[in-house]
């Protein structure tokens, strides 16, 4: 009656050591880049209450210089495709990716 038991036990010990083992062997740089992980090229920490320019050029991946409209439209589209709530991704972070695109839009004339 006992043997279940302590079965299940060693079971779920060998599979917690494994996932702890797993978890320390994987890089700081594969982690989420909305984690606070230290890196050159990725933000750290959560978004800004009221959306920026930078912040909005982040979201987005676009240079700092000569964005047009044709290129917010392209990467809108290639960032929402990665991210849609629809194939798997957060609805939170497809509504800042539209606002990141939104607020571009009103600051770029051409």
């Amino acid at each position: 009656m006992s043997t279940p038991i302590i079965i299940g036990a060693v079971v779920t010990a060998a599979a917690l050591a494994g996932r702890w083992a797993f978890k320390a062997a994987q890089p700081l740089a594969s982690k989420s880049i909305f984690s606070n992980t230290i890196s050159k090229k990725r933000p750290i920490g959560g978004f800004e209450r009221k959306i920026t320019k930078q912040e909005a050029i982040k979201i987005l991946g676009l240079r700092e210089t000569g964005i047009n409209k044709a290129e917010i439209k392209e990467a809108h589209r290639r960032v929402m495709l990665l991210n849609h709530p629809d194939r798997g991704g957060s609805p939170y972070l497809a509504s800042k990716i539209n606002e990141a695109k939104d607020f571009l839009d009103k600051s770029v004339r051409s």
